[in-house]
C-alpha cells in the first residue's frame, strides 16, 4: 500500500469489501480504476439473472460507488469463461462424488487469472480485491479479522500474481470496514453477508437435479446392509445427517461406493472421525515444495478449526482425529499465521 501514483484495477463485487477496498486504495494515492465481472447465472422466467456476485442491483451498486469515488469504471464479461472453469468444474465433479469447492478455483482462473490478465493488458500494476487476508514480502498470511479470513480460498495463488496484488482490507475487522464505508459514504452501507455458492440460488440439490443426471442405488452400513435407496450420491456429502431419509436414526454420511453406486450411512458419529488422509494437486504459495515432514496447522473446510498435523508428501497425520475428511474438499497448511499452500483432500 505504500507505493503511492501507481495504477490498480479493483474488482467490485457491489459489495461493502471490495468498495471499502477501492476507497482506501484512492486515499492511499493510487490511481485506482473499477471493474465489475459478469459470471455465468442462471436466469429466471422472467429473464432476470440469478446471480447474486453479478445481479443487475450489484452492478448497479458497484457503479455508483465507482461515481462517489470518481474512478473510471468497467464491465467485463466473463460468462461463458466462468460457465466453463467454475461451473463445469464443479457439476463434474459432484457427478462423480466429491465434494468441490468453487469459490478456490473462481479465484484462480477467473478473479487472479482473466481478471490478472485483463489488468496488465491495462498496464495496471497492481490488482486489488475485497478479500480478508494480508501479504507480506512473498508471503500470503491470514487476516487480521480471524473470523471473516479467506486465505483458504486463496492457496491456489502464485508469486507471478501475488507480486501485483493487493489486499487493502487484510488489515482491518469487518465493523471497521462497515464503519470506513459509513465514513466515505458509500452507497453499499448495510448490505448483509453473503456465504453461500454464488451461481446457487435455491439449493445445491435443485441444482443438481436440474443439471445432472443421476442415478439412484442403494443405503447401505458398513456392512453392506441395505438400509434403503438414494437419489444419487451428488446429493450426499460426508457427514452429513439431515436429508437421509432414514428412519431410526440420526444417521451419517460416512462415505459413497463410486463402483455400487451405494451410500454408506453409519449411527455412530466416531467413525467419522480420521487421523489421517491423502491429497493431491497440491500448490505452495512460494512456489516449491516445503521441506518435509512439516509440523503445519491443516484445514479441512473454510469454517473447520485448524488441526495440528505433519505434512507428508502427499497424506497428512492429524494430532487429533477430524471429523468428515471430504474427499474433492480443500485442505490447506498454515504455519503460524502463514499461509504456506494447500491440495485437493483424497481420502
Amino acid at each position: 500500500m505504500e507505493k503511492k501514483n501507481k495504477k490498480v484495477v479493483v474488482a467490485m463485487s457491489g459489495g461493502v469489501d471490495s468498495a471499502v477496498a477501492a476507497a482506501l486504495l484512492k486515499r492511499a494515492g493510487f490511481e485506482v480504476v473499477g471493474v465489475f465481472i459478469k459470471f455465468w447465472a442462471e436466469k429466471d422466467k422472467s429473464g432476470c439473472i440469478k446471480n447474486r456476485c453479478c445481479s443487475p442491483e450489484s452492478e448497479r451498486r458497484a457503479r455508483l460507488t465507482a461515481e462517489k469515488l470518481k474512478i473510471p469504471f468497467y464491465v467485463l464479461n466473463f460468462e461463458k469463461e466462468f460457465k466453463k472453469k467454475v461451473v463445469d468444474y464443479f457439476l463434474k465433479n459432484s457427478k462423480i462424488g466429491l465434494t468441490p469447492n468453487p469459490c478456490v478455483v473462481c479465484n484462480k482462473e477467473i478473479k487472479f487469472g482473466l481478471l490478472f490478465k485483463k489488468a496488465i493488458s491495462l498496464n495496471a500494476d497492481y490488482i486489488a480485491t475485497g478479500h480478508y487476508a494480508r501479504l507480506k514480502d512473498g508471503k500470503l498470511l491470514k487476516a487480521k479479522d480471524k473470523n471473516k479470513d479467506q486465505s483458504y480460498f486463496l492457496w491456489k495463488l502464485n508469486q507471478k500474481v501475488l507480486k501485483k496484488t493487493l489486499f487493502p482490507i487484510g488489515d482491518y475487522l469487518k465493523p471497521e470496514i462497515r464503519s470506513l464505508a459509513k465514513k466515505f459514504r458509500l452507497p453499499v452501507n448495510g448490505l448483509p453477508e453473503s456465504q453461500e455458492i454464488c451461481f446457487i440460488q435455491t439449493s445445491i440439490s435443485d441444482f443438481l437435479i436440474k443439471h445432472l443426471k443421476l442415478k439412484p442405488g442403494q443405503i447401505v452400513d458398513s456392512k453392506a446392509k441395505v438400509l434403503g435407496g438414494h437419489q444419487g450420491l451428488a446429493f450426499y456429502t460426508i457427514g452429513q445427517r439431515k436429508g437421509i431419509g432414514l428412519a431410526g436414526g440420526p444417521y451419517y454420511v460416512l462415505d459413497k461406493d463410486m463402483k455400487k453406486n451405494n451410500l454408506i450411512v453409519t449411527r455412530n458419529e466416531k467413525d467419522l472421525y480420521k487421523k489421517e488422509m491423502s491429497f493431491r494437486k497440491a500448490s505452495w504459495i512460494l512456489g516449491q515444495e516445503p521441506k518435509l515432514p512439516l509440523k503445519v496447522m491443516a484445514k479441512i473446510r473454510y469454517r473447520h478449526k485448524p488441526g495440528s498435523a505433519i505434512l507428508k508428501k502427499d497424506k497428512v497425520i492429524f494430532s487429533n482425529p477430524q471429523r468428515a475428511v471430504t474427499p474433492g474438499q480443500s485442505v490447506v497448511f498454515y504455519k503460524g499465521q502463514e499461509l504456506l499452500g494447500g491440495a485437493i483432500i483424497e481420502k
